[in-house]
Parts: C-alpha cells; structure tokens; sequence
C-alpha cells in the first residue's frame, strides 16, 4: 500500500479536476454519427457510470431503455422526425418514474427530473470519455414514445439520448461567462 501525503493527495485532486474540466470541454451535441455501433465495453462503462449518479434521498427514480436496431431506431424516429436522428446507431429512452422520485414536503416538488437529468449527464459524460458523443433530445413527442414503446403507467419518458461515434466536428461552445451565471 502506497502511503500518499497531503501534498501528493492535493497534486492528484488538481489533476483529476483539469481533466474533468476537459471533459467538459470536450462534451458536445452530436447531432451526426458513424454507422458503427458503440462497443459493448464502452456501453458497460457508460451503464456503470449512469448506475452511480445520485439522486434525492438515493431513490434512483429512473428507467432506462437501451434501442440500437434499425427497427427500433427506425420507430423511435416517429417521435422525433429529424433526418439526422434516423440515422442514429443506438439510443436511450430515459423515464421518470413518477411513484418513486423524491417529493419535497414543504411544498410539493418532486425532484424526478432532477435525478434523471443528472443521471443523464452521467451518462453523456461518460460516454464523452470513451470517445462516444451524445445530444440531449427533449423535444420529442413522450405521448408517441410510450404508445411505440409501453412501460408501465408510473414510467414518463424524459428525453432521448442518441449514442455513437461522432461523425461531425464540435461547435465553438457559447456559454455566459461566471460572472452572469453568479448571483
């Protein structure tokens, strides 16, 4: 076993924080990809990363459905009818599911998007650090979704999440600068 001091400890914790901003960096919405199918190795680790994202009270209210056939792809498409996402190699249907999300007392807010947005960010992130690109897609029909794909009544999708290697170059990103976003 390694003795680490606090100066190595800090040395290492600044290092993992440059590459995590990296890798925010380098995260975009890929909205053009290879034909090529993720590999099952890189899924594993996306799935292992989505698996470990908290949620309120660690309730975990989220469902995901993985689709990578032409069928399903082609199906899921009349939910979101964009040239460029017919030709998407896989794809995740992320579901709040409404019976299990975390509800605040005080006022009645329930943090089920919260958690299945963080989740998904996991798994963007993730999928970023293998070399896979993804989109947030929420302006999709969730009432289509479910009649093509049914889940149980407490499941409501959220967003669609395409996956895959990417096949087009990243946009100059435009974020407001900290002093906008600090209050």
């Amino acid at each position: 076993m390694v003795a680490w001091g606090i100066n190595d400890l800090m040395k290492n914790r600044n290092e993992n924080m440059k590459d995590f901003l990296s890798l925010c960096q380098q995260r975009y919405s890929v909205r053009a990809y290879k034909e090529e199918r993720p590999s099952e190795e890189a899924l594993n680790y996306v799935l292992e990363c989505l698996r470990m994202a908290p949620s309120a009270v660690n309730f975990q209210p989220w469902k995901f459905r993985f689709l990578s056939s032409e069928e399903e792809i082609s199906k899921l498409s009349e939910c979101y009818n964009r040239e460029w996402f017919k030709a998407v190699p896989a794809c995740f249907i992320a579901y709040k599911n409404t019976k299990e999300a975390w509800v605040r007392k005080n006022d009645g807010k329930s943090h089920g998007d919260i958690d299945v947005a963080i989740a998904v960010e996991h798994l963007c992130l993730a999928a970023a650090e293998q070399g896979l690109g993804t989109c947030w897609v929420c302006n999709f029909d969730a009432e289509k979704c479910k009649e093509l794909f049914p889940v149980e009544a407490c499941l409501e999708p959220v967003v669609l999440i395409p996956i895959g290697y990417p096949a087009d170059m990243p946009k100059e990103k435009n974020r407001k600068s900290i002093e906008e976003i600090l209050l």
